[in-house]
């Protein structure tokens, strides 16, 4: 590897693990109005690490960032004249004592600013995807383009989300702190939903040479783990979250093969799933059970424990998942949810009971680009041993966006089946 690529990976890493905290940090000490301001000198610096550090990486590279994050913002800051007489004292506020300068920012516990930060994304003011928009964005540090795949929206509408929530979090003073108790609730439920999102990201990247990236997988597991360990946020439904996370984060280690291939869970060497995290997840499970709280994410949780309880596919309680997902998609009826419940009706009714099923979907404009439709209809067509249709389909999915591992899975099956029309 060139130094050029080490730096490039370095500064790469420390953007996922380091900028949502950065953000926070300096949220803080200029304000919630300054909340672009904070995004764009945090990237500046990113972008001036890029450039520097091919020449020598700094002894302590985030307190490096820090520094130079701060002084772009006090530089711009200063040229506004009502900023100038403030601009000492935050300077003064933001600097931490020298020996614990490279501790600003170490993982483990969310730090109170990083708390502030998501809750002010996610506050009543702002509509819904906004929230879950800029909670992604500011705090885990997602690109407008990654946002847009997880909302199977266009990046221009994110764009505009992303900007007039920031114009509604500076025209209305709204506040860089963690509500009250009655307000809790509430806002908690955008946090759930943004930290569920950023997992799912990272378990099945949407595009890039990588199908997993366990950074993010790791930073939105540690926050939801947090959070369900803090005595004001543990509510049922986030323990419900740690749970199906640690559930799919279990099976990490064999999601992918040495090369960097998808293995389907059927294909998964179970004996590498995580012992681990499975019973973490079973013990968050049940304090998710605790009090009345019924959520997708219990119901998400329980089918994903249903396949860590199999020895294996064939062991596996279809029927059982099956009634999970009829329930889930009475609390969620999305296009998504339909299309696993789908793969669950094949194999308790056959494969002709799922292509009935998908066909009442596909034409669902959330579907169109979604590569994982025609890539069902394959495997279900596979299965009837229909393979000139399954040929179609695959290159169906082929045709819309997904990651390389994805595109390379494709292709292997597409390969197997034009073989075998061209040896029948």
């Amino acid at each position: 590897m060139s130094r050029d690529e080490s730096v490039h990976g370095l500064v790469d890493q420390l953007f996922r693990r380091e900028a949502g905290r950065m953000v926070a940090s300096l949220t803080r000490s200029f304000g919630p109005a300054h909340l672009a301001l904070a995004e764009e000198v945090v990237q500046e610096a990113l972008i001036q690490a890029l450039k520097r550090w091919p020449f020598g990486v700094p002894d302590q590279p985030v307190a490096w960032l820090y520094r130079v994050a701060r002084n772009l913002a006090l530089d711009r800051l200063r040229r506004h004249q009502r900023f100038r007489g403030k601009a000492e004292a935050v300077k003064q506020s933001m600097t931490p004592p020298e020996a614990e300068d490279d501790g600003v920012f170490l993982a483990g516990e969310i730090t109170d600013d990083q708390l502030r930060l998501i809750f002010l994304c996610c506050h009543p003011e702002l509509g819904r995807d906004a929230r879950v928009a800029l909670t992604l964005k500011t705090v885990l540090g997602f690109s407008v383009r990654e946002i847009a795949r997880a909302f199977l929206s266009r990046e221009s509408t994110v764009a505009q989300r992303l900007v007039r929530a920031q114009r509604r979090i500076k025209d209305r003073g709204i506040p860089f702190e963690v509500p009250g108790p009655q307000e809790l609730p509430s806002r908690l439920d955008a946090v759930l939903e943004a930290l569920y999102l950023a997992f799912n990201e990272g378990y099945g990247a949407h595009e890039g040479d990588r199908l997993v990236r366990a950074d993010l997988c790791a930073e939105a597991l540690r926050m939801v783990t947090q959070l369900a360990l803090r005595t004001d946020t543990g509510r049922p439904a986030v323990h419900a979250l740690a749970a199906l996370l640690c559930f799919q984060a279990s099976r990490l280690p064999a999601r992918v093969d040495v090369d960097g291939d998808l293995r389907l869970l059927a294909e998964q060497d179970r004996s590498l799933w995580d012992q681990n995290l499975v019973r973490r997840a079973f013990g968050h499970f049940a304090y998710a059970s605790e009090g009345n709280e019924f959520t997708t994410y219990h119901l998400e949780a329980a089918i994903a424990a249903h396949h860590s309880k199999a020895a294996g596919d064939e062991d596996t309680d279809w029927a059982a998942i099956l009634d999970l997902y009829d329930q889930l998609l009475a609390l969620n009826p999305s296009p998504i949810v339909a299309l696993n419940r789908s793969v669950a009706l094949s194999r308790v009714q056959g494969p002709e009971a799922g292509l009935a099923a998908v066909a009442e979907i596909e034409a669902h404009s959330a579907l169109r680009d979604y590569y994982l439709l025609p890539a069902t209809r394959a495997d279900l067509f596979s299965r009837l041993g229909a393979v000139e249709q399954a040929s179609d389909c695959y290159r169906q999915a082929l045709a819309r966006p997904c990651s390389e591992p994805e595109r390379r899975f494709l292709e292997r099956r597409l390969a197997s089946f034009t073989q075998e029309v061209a040896s029948a």
